[in-house]
């Protein structure tokens, strides 16, 4: 039987997420020649999907603005949030190389970045920030992409306005206010303009922002240094020597190729959101709905795995939580809708099937779903029901159910948002215990009309009231749910994706159970164990990690010594028996 073609490079990726492509771009400009693999259509991976922002205390946009904190600060915070979980040399790792990560992307490549420095950490504890430690992607014209665009992860179309996407802060701000200021609404009309035209020209926006932006940009990037980007190209096995990993098989088109990595090979595959088999041994309920995308079936995991390498479940929490709900698509079909935003906003309780509140709604969506879980009786099915009034749906929205002007019907026939004219009525469609509800509305009613939350403080903390409606005084958080009609949206526990994976160092080296480091391989992005334990201090604590480790592994495949694939070692790379991906 005659061999496979062979492909011969100084780095292979596998993935094209943030974490994947930051290596890719680091290492081609170092000038080694690098080649990415994605199994799917497109690019992007679940950073496409995602909001974009990342966790970078100390960062050069924060000082450019005049907010200067010592090291000592985030460190004490994370010392506090991690526990035992608290990896000094990581967390210094990305303290110190963070920082560096954003000036070298901004110095020699396309990836451009606008600051944070309003968002606040979650918790209001020893060294928490309130702004100066996020910075995201810059808006980007796709049209800079050229045919690179057609590869890109469009975004999660439930979250857009018929696939124009709209960026959290300022723009996403605009947007609820188009119907009480005159400045807000010629923002969105001109947003809506320029979007009608290049749907047009185009077939979609070229606006891209959030996560798409930066994804966008590192493929620029990545295309500019050099950067061998193939789609439809998925991992079968990966190759070893008589003592490294030398590469791997990839079937290219459906084609099987032998790619030979003198340097090494980086797992960049997204971690394991869609291997239920996985998640039965690591998750503490079942079922579970993700955000990211169905192809994010932990190939890289398996991989790691298979080369010997150690396989980290030891963590507070399994997975990035976050509240999903179900939307109704063709033929059948569902998508999980992330519920990050209206949950804070002033009018709007979470309950359970008994009518009760649980947690702050405003409350990080990994810290709303661990309550979640930890509320519902074993044996219960882990759910619960966003309530509002319809003042409230159409001043905010209320999950896919967008606010208005856009109509409610075809969501409520679909089933996914109950609507009745009372408490009692609404009750009954979801099955919520009627007097559960009626009592709980009744009690946050009588004190919300002041402001108040005593039962869980909703609007306490800064990151409270940085998600929740400035506009609305006393507390932007709370509100008297009113007058009916009434609306509900159900909502089940999900994930952004997960942070179990398999254990890294500080170079993002894969290592084995002994903690040595498996030779030739690297893992970053949702393939390696998240640095922080399986805790979620603060927004973009998983992209942030992604592209300073991703940065910190081009620079040290770039120092690497070299592997001689063109003798022995290719041989015997040929011949070693790999398990196939499941």
């Amino acid at each position: 039987m005659s061999q496979p073609p062979v492909i011969h490079c100084d780095v292979l990726v596998l993935g094209s997420g943030a974490g994947g492509l930051s290596t890719a771009v680091t290492a081609a400009q170092q000038g080694l020649s690098v080649l990415v693999c994605e199994k799917e259509d497109v690019f992007g991976g679940t950073t496409a999907w995602s909001g974009g922002w990342m966790w970078i205390p100390c960062n050069p946009l924060a000082q450019r603005a005049g907010i200067v904190e010592p090291a000592d600060a985030p460190r004490a915070y994370l010392a506090g949030e991690l526990g035992a979980h608290f990896d000094a040399a990581k967390i210094d790792a990305l303290i110190e190389h963070g920082p560096r990560m954003i000036e070298f992307f901004e110095r020699h490549t396309a990836v451009r970045f606008i600051d944070g420095n309003r968002i606040p950490d979650f918790h209001t504890t020893q060294g928490s920030a309130n702004g100066g430690r996020s910075v995201g992607a810059m808006p980007f014209d796709g049209r800079a992409l050229g045919p690179l665009l057609d590869r890109l992860r469009p975004p999660l179309a439930e979250t857009t306005v018929a696939g124009m996407a709209i960026a959290s802060g300022a723009d996403l701000t605009h947007f609820l206010n188009a119907t009480r200021s005159a400045a807000s609404a010629w923002h969105v009309a001109r947003r809506f303009a320029a979007f009608a035209w290049q749907k047009l020209r185009y077939g979609r926006s070229m606006h891209l922002v959030n996560g798409n932006a930066l994804v966008a940009r590192l493929l620029k990037s990545a295309a500019d240094g050099g950067v061998d980007l193939r789609t439809r190209a998925k991992a079968v096995t990966l190759l070893h020597g008589a003592t490294r990993v030398t590469g791997a098989r990839v079937e290219i088109d459906g084609v099987p190729h032998d790619v030979l990595a003198k340097r090494g090979v980086v797992l960049a595959c997204g971690g394991y959101p869609h291997d239920a088999a996985r998640q039965a041994h690591t998750f503490p309920c079942m079922p579970h709905w993700s955000a990211a995308p169905t192809s994010n079936t932990g190939d890289g995991i398996r991989a790691g795995i298979d080369a010997g390498a150690h396989f980290d479940a030891a963590l507070d929490a399994p997975a990035a939580w976050a509240p999903v709900s179900l939307v109704p698509r063709a033929h059948g079909a569902e998508a999980a809708f992330p519920h990050l935003i209206e949950r804070a906003k002033p009018g709007v309780i979470a309950v359970t099937r008994a009518g009760r509140r649980f947690a702050n709604e405003a409350s990080s969506y990994h810290d709303f779903v661990s309550a979640l879980i930890g509320t519902v009786p074993p044996g219960e099915e882990v759910c619960a029901w966003l309530v509002c009034d319809h003042r409230f749906q159409r001043r905010y929205g209320l999950g896919a159910a967008k606010p208005f002007p856009f109509p409610l019907g075809p969501l409520q026939r679909a089933g996914y948002l109950k609507s009745a004219p009372t408490l009692e009525a609404l009750a009954q469609q979801c099955g919520i215990d009627a007097r559960g509800l009626a009592d709980t509305v009744a009690t946050c009613n009588a004190y919300a009309k002041d402001g108040f939350d005593p039962q869980f403080h909703k609007g306490s903390t800064p990151y409270n009231r940085f998600q929740g409606d400035a506009l609305h005084r006393p507390n932007p958080c709370v509100a008297p749910l009113a007058d009916g009609p009434f609306h509900a949206v159900k909502i089940v526990p999900g994930s952004l994706g997960t942070f179990a994976g398999l254990s890294t160092d500080a170079r993002a080296r894969v290592l084995d159970a002994s903690a040595a480091p498996v030779a030739g391989l690297y893992a970053v992005g949702n393939d390696a164990a998240s640095m922080m334990g399986g805790h979620y201090p603060a927004g973009g604590i998983t992209l942030g990690p992604a592209m300073t480790f991703g940065y910190l592994a081009g620079l040290e495949l770039a120092q690497a010594p070299l592997h001689d694939d063109s003798g022995a070692c290719a041989q015997d790379s040929h011949s070693t028996q790999a398990r196939t991906f499941q």
